[in-house]
């Protein structure tokens, strides 16, 4: 069901057009995503929202906050099929497992987790991680750089199609999961929750992103993020 309505969110995105460098790891790492969802629970209590691919995380391996060592030694995914997408940046490269660079956003994310619940097994009883957006945006200047643009630094017009369709994948996504809690991972995320999940019987609540773009988060944001979730009562 949930692999379905993803599937069905992959194909319809990719029928957009927008002026900026796009990629969509549920193309081309469709099956990283595959093994992934094969670890969610069908009913997960908690489900952590984030935003959009980042570039050394899910836009490599299809799984969100997916940064390399944490898929292979917390998630225990050791091999991932990639086809790169024909168009990249070269600043920006599809390697997938083999990627060299870490997601600090998906580091911290994923060690949380694994320092809190000490196995994947564990994590998965009662909790999900699941991006709002599946696409990765660069923005490409006229001497050829390029820099992460993220969803909600779109212009109004390439927003909204996009946004309906997200909406639409998360509020049935949701619907069949049927959480508590849907923790949004930054304001970002938790905004479109609250707007797409309107009458479903579920709280939606905000941790600090992890950003490293975010000075807050570069000084204890675990021990913050824990603190943050017991003050919601998500977590004892």
């Amino acid at each position: 069901m949930i692999a379905k309505l993803y599937e069905h969110l992959r194909d319809e995105v990719s029928r957009l057009s927008f002026p900026c460098m796009v990629y969509n790891p549920l193309n081309y790492a469709w099956d990283g995503f595959m093994k992934y969802l094969a670890l969610l629970p069908e009913h997960p209590r908690v489900v952590f929202l984030g935003m959009n691919p980042g570039p050394w995380g899910m836009a490599q391996t299809g799984i969100p906050f997916g940064e390399i060592e944490a898929v292979r030694e917390f998630l225990g995914i050791k091999e991932i099929r990639i086809t790169p997408p024909q168009a990249t940046h070269p600043s920006y490269p599809v390697r997938g497992l083999q990627c060299s660079r870490s997601e600090v956003s998906g580091k911290r994310l994923w060690g949380l987790f694994r320092e809190r619940f000490g196995s994947a097994e564990v994590f998965f009883r009662e909790h999900a991680v699941l991006n709002y957006c599946p696409l990765m945006f660069l923005n490409v200047s006229a001497d050829g750089r390029a820099r992460n643009l993220t969803p909600d630094r779109l212009a109004k017009s390439d927003r909204e199609g996009l946004f309906a369709l997200c909406d639409e994948c998360l509020r049935k996504v949701i619907a069949s999961m049927r959480p508590e809690v849907v923790v949004g991972v930054g304001s970002f995320a938790e905004s479109r929750a609250r707007e797409s999940l309107q009458g479903l019987d579920v709280r939606v609540v905000k941790i600090l992103h992890p950003s490293p773009a975010s000075p807050a988060s570069n000084n204890g944001w675990a021990g913050k993020v824990t603190g943050q979730l017991i003050d919601l009562e998500v977590w004892q």
